[in-house]
């Protein structure tokens, strides 16, 4: 495939994926500025996000530190990106999200949120935090339990170098609409009550909804939808 169709190619289906979110939005009786897309851009070249960047993009969402680093360095002129690291992370990994990244989403233990905090540059601003749900309480899945979230949120709210901005899920995959907005209902109320319990934390995001189930998501209030192969097409393997 030649760059032209590469570019041709990615114009579209980020249009498409735009376009989606606007008629989930409306649908969903929301406004156009209530959420907006995360491209999740792993094992997707550089050039690809340079291109997503060109077409007026500005979050990324990578799951591999080590990747998402080097795509870093490879794009370090362009300005106003914002970088959002939503896989698994490890305590020895917990420097380089802090020193790299604008947004972590997947804090699911008060060990990791203390090295973040810790770890933050202090010429920085405070890194912005999710915590992760694991909402349909899956053996194979991160997550803090339900019943455990606000006193992990609590402790996680006072650290200084942090900025508790709200919650992240990746639900169970359910078939239809209906079956899909159960899990994403349950992380909303979980939200809303943690807002209620924390009125001085700056809690005004709830990342949930992939290419799966973002209209559920929107109908269920997600405030950032983290699109990948919708973007950037299937998920390359080694």
């Amino acid at each position: 495939m030649t760059d032209i169709a590469l570019n041709e190619s990615l114009a579209s289906s980020y249009d498409q994926a735009r376009e989606r979110l606007r008629n989930a939005l409306t649908s969903a009786g929301r406004s156009q500025d209530a959420a907006q897309l995360l491209a999740v851009s792993k094992t997707k070249p550089a050039a690809m996000i340079r291109q997503a960047w060109l077409l007026g993009q500005r979050e990324f969402g990578e799951n591999y530190l080590q990747e998402a680093l080097n795509k870093q360095t490879e794009l370090a002129d362009l300005d106003g990106i914002v970088w959002h690291f939503i896989g698994p992370l490890q305590s020895n990994k917990t420097r380089s999200a802090a020193e790299h990244f604008d947004w972590v989403h997947s804090v699911d233990r008060l060990k990791i949120a203390k090295r973040l905090s810790e770890q933050r540059p202090t010429h920085l601003a405070p890194l912005n935090i999710c915590l992760q749900v694991n909402i349909s309480r899956e053996e194979s899945k991160a997550g803090v339990p339900p019943e455990e979230l606000e006193i992990l949120a609590r402790e996680v709210a006072t650290l200084p170098n942090l900025r508790l901005r709200g919650l992240m899920a990746i639900p169970a995959p359910a078939e239809g609409v209906e079956a899909q907005r159960q899990p994403l209902a349950a992380l909303r109320k979980a939200f809303n009550a943690l807002q209620n319990a924390l009125p001085e934390a700056p809690l005004d995001t709830l990342s949930m909804g992939m290419s799966d189930d973002l209209e559920a998501a929107i109908l269920e209030g997600a405030t950032l939808v983290r699109l990948g192969t919708a973007i950037f097409g299937a998920r390359q393997t080694a």
